[in-house]
C-alpha cells in the first residue's frame, strides 16, 4: 500500500541483503526468457533504532521520551518524522502513542525485523524472474512509522525511496504470508519508471498503479487470498464491494478524470464518504480493471504500458466492467 506521491526521506546505518538463487525464470508466459542477474537492494534500518531508544528511556515520563526520541530517532530522518503535513503537536501525539502502545508488540516487531532481513531477497529474486530488467536505484528504509503505513513508495525532493514501517507490517500483516505485500511494493518501484508523466493525471493513474501492482502480486503468488493481496482491509471490503459493484463503476468512472484530491481518500485509504460504498475500494476495482486488460497481455507489457496506452485502456475497462456488472445485478436495490 502506499500513499499517492506523499513527501518521505530516511537516512541510516545500512544492512545489504542479496537475493538468492534458483527460482524460476517466469510467472506469466514462457516467452522472452532472460537470464539477468539479480540485484541486490541496500537497506537502511531505523526500525531497530525505535527499539534501543525505546529499551533505553522505559520508564521515563512520555513527554521527556518524546523529547528523546526526536533528539536521537527523528533527528535521523527529520522530513518524515517532523512531518510537515500536521503541526508539531499532533506529530508529538503521534509520536507519543507510538512509545505508549509499543510494549504489547515489541516482540512481534523485532521478530518482523528479523523476517525481513530473510524475505526481501527471496521475494527480489521470484520478482525478479518475471521482471529480469529490474535493476532498482531506489534506496529502502525499514523503520517504525508513527502508525503510518506498512509500506509504500515515497518522494522526496526529487528522489524515490521505498519505504517499510515495521509497526504498520505488525498491525496489518500479523503472522500472514507476506509475499504478496513484498511484490506489490517491488512493483511499484519497477512501474514507475514507465509511468512518466502520469502522475497527477486524475483518479484513474492511481487506480492503474495500485491495481497492477495487486494484479501483479496475484499472478506472482496465485494462492494468495484477499487478506494476503491487503485488498480487504478492513475487513469485508470485497464482498461488500461486491455487493455494491454497478454502483461503485459508475461512481469511478465519473470521477476518473478527476484531479480533486477529494476522491483520493475514500478510494485508497480508510474515509468514508457520503456513497455509502466501501472504503478504500479503489485496490479491489484497480484489480478487477487490470485482471480485464491482463486477459489479453502479460505481466511485461502491463508493465511498460505507456501512459496514453493505460489511460485509455483504462478508462474503456472501467466503462465495459460497469456495464457487465450493471447487466449481472440489474435491480441493485
Amino acid at each position: 500500500m502506499r500513499y499517492w506521491f506523499v513527501l518521505l526521506f530516511g537516512i541510516a546505518a545500512t544492512m545489504c541483503c542479496r537475493a538468492e538463487e534458483g527460482l524460476p525464470q517466469s510467472a506469466n508466459s514462457g516467452k522472452d526468457q532472460i537470464s539477468s542477474p539479480i540485484p541486490s537492494l541496500s537497506v537502511k534500518n531505523l526500525a531497530t533504532n525505535f527499539v534501543d531508544f525505546w529499551d533505553e528511556t522505559r520508564g521515563q515520563p512520555t513527554e521527556q521520551r518524546v523529547a528523546i526520541f526526536k533528539e536521537k530517532v527523528g533527528s535521523r530522518f527529520a522530513a518524515f518524522y517532523a512531518n510537515d503535513h500536521i503541526t508539531q503537536a499532533k506529530q508529538d501525539e503521534r509520536i507519543a502513542h507510538a512509545i505508549e502502545s509499543f510494549e504489547p508488540i515489541r516482540s512481534a516487531y523485532i521478530a518482523k525485523i528479523a523476517q525481513f532481513d530473510a524475505d526481501l531477497p527471496r521475494h527480489l529474486a521470484k520478482f525478479n524472474a518475471t521482471f529480469p530488467d529490474f535493476q532498482p536505484k531506489t534506496e529502502i528504509y525499514l523503520l517504525h512509522s508513527l502508525g503510518e503505513m506498512d509500506g509504500g513508495t515515497r518522494e522526496l525532493q526529487g528522489k524515490a525511496y521505498l519505504i517499510f514501517g515495521v509497526d504498520g507490517m505488525v498491525h496489518y500483516h500479523g503472522d500472514g504470508n507476506e509475499a504478496a505485500f513484498f511484490h506489490h511494493e517491488l512493483f511499484h518501484v519497477y512501474h514507475e519508471q514507465f509511468l512518466g508523466d502520469c502522475a497527477e493525471k486524475g483518479v484513474w493513474a492511481p487506480l492503474w498503479s495500485e491495481g497492477l501492482a495487486v494484479y501483479v502480486s496475484k499472478v506472482l503468488n496465485p494462492t494468495a487470498n484477499n487478506t494476503e493481496l491487503l485488498l480487504d482491509l478492513p475487513a469485508g471490503t470485497v464482498a461488500q464491494t461486491e455487493a455494491q459493484l454497478p454502483a461503485a463503476f459508475e461512481q469511478l468512472e465519473q470521477v476518473l478524470a478527476s484531479d480533486d484530491e477529494a476522491f483520493y481518500p475514500p478510494l485508497f485509504q480508510f474515509r468514508q464518504d457520503e456513497t455509502g460504498l466501501a472504503r478504500r475500494r479503489g485496490y479491489f476495482l484497480g484489480y478487477l480493471v487490470a485482471r480485464e486488460i491482463g486477459k489479453t497481455r502479460d505481466l511485461r507489457t502491463l508493465a511498460k504500458l505507456s501512459c496514453h496506452d493505460a489511460h485509455d485502456l483504462v478508462f474503456s475497462t472501467v466503462h465495459s466492467l460497469k456495464l457487465q456488472a450493471m447487466a449481472r445485478y440489474p435491480n441493485p436495490n
